[in-house]
């Protein structure tokens, strides 16, 4: 059973408040008032003079569980909200790789789910490593991008995007955070993004979420009431608010701590809010917690995945 063997996060000391941002995207002070009262952004995360490889170099560095197991990782999986990371020919990855000793392991992008990334990148290395038949193999998932294009620095009337990075060390089987189960709606009518698609998907979201946490813990053998937290994406408060109020959850047990203070960091965000709910004891040994999220452009994921702390 695929198990996170440890987890960490990156984020750069640098943070700018959402008001800084408002004439780069054009938004009036209204349209900042509704990001900060309704969506609950403060600030973001952001580091002006560094690069991706900084953000992940960051992140590995607080994964000491790596350290001397460097010849067993035999893949390396970059999570992407977006498809393109760095301008051509940088890869940032593979110079990671290289630095780290990883020249072994295989190095793939996944990012088929865009801001849900994050949870297919822990299955898939969990079904690559038990299709390899090696109880010591490993795989590293890295997530976390740069806000290097307006297009990656904000979801209009949603999200303000943070920088940022984690990494993920997945076992193919362990006692530290097991995977329970894995449940992904996949909605290939929202390819096109056009005006009726995107009003659609809004009023579909909550209920969609609310499924795909319902069917992971279902798949896991759970009762809603048994999930100890919920580490959700950072898309913004407001649309969590309604995920909580559909599945009758605790708002104090779904951990958005982070919204207000550095933003959406793409697909490190479950990451990120795993540390955030270590800090606060909302997981603790034998319990269960779920990671979910949703991801558009183009199509629409909506994911959820139960784990055993």
């Amino acid at each position: 059973m695929t198990a996170l063997l440890a987890v960490a996060d990156h984020l750069p000391p640098g943070r700018v408040p959402i008001e800084a941002l408002a004439g780069e995207f054009g938004l009036t002070p209204m349209q900042v008032k509704v990001f900060r009262r309704y969506h609950g952004f403060g600030e973001v995360s952001r580091d002006p003079g560094g690069t991706l490889l900084d953000l992940l170099r960051g992140a590995v560095a607080a994964l000491p569980a790596l350290r001397g197991r460097e010849q067993r990782v035999r893949y390396v999986l970059h999570a992407r909200s977006i498809p393109t990371v760095a301008p051509y020919p940088h890869h940032p990855v593979r110079e990671l790789c290289a630095e780290l000793g990883l020249g072994r392991a295989e190095v793939l992008a996944v990012g088929h789910h865009a801001c849900a990334s994050g949870l297919l990148a822990i299955d898939a290395a969990g079904r690559l490593l038990a299709a390899d038949g090696d109880p010591d193999g490993l795989a590293l998932v890295l997530a976390g991008e740069k806000a290097f294009t307006p297009e990656a620095a904000l979801v209009p009337g949603s999200s303000f995007f943070g920088e940022g990075a984690a990494a993920c060390l997945v076992a193919p089987g362990g006692e530290r955070d097991r995977v329970l189960s894995y449940a992904v709606d996949l909605r290939g009518e929202f390819d096109t993004g056009g005006p009726e698609q995107v009003q659609e998907f809004q009023r579909i979201y909550a209920d969609a979420l609310a499924g795909a946490v319902l069917a992971a813990v279902d798949r896991a053998g759970l009762a809603l009431d048994a999930v100890r937290a919920i580490l959700p994406h950072n898309v913004n408060r407001a649309a969590w608010h309604q995920v909580c109020r559909t599945l009758g959850y605790p708002r104090e047990r779904m951990v958005l701590d982070t919204v207000a203070s550095v933003g959406h960091v793409f697909c490190a965000d479950h990451f990120v809010n795993h540390r955030t709910a270590r800090e606060r004891g909302l997981l603790r040994p034998g319990e269960p917690y779920v990671m979910a999220a949703a991801g558009a452009g183009p199509g629409a994921a909506f994911a959820a995945m139960a784990l055993r702390h």
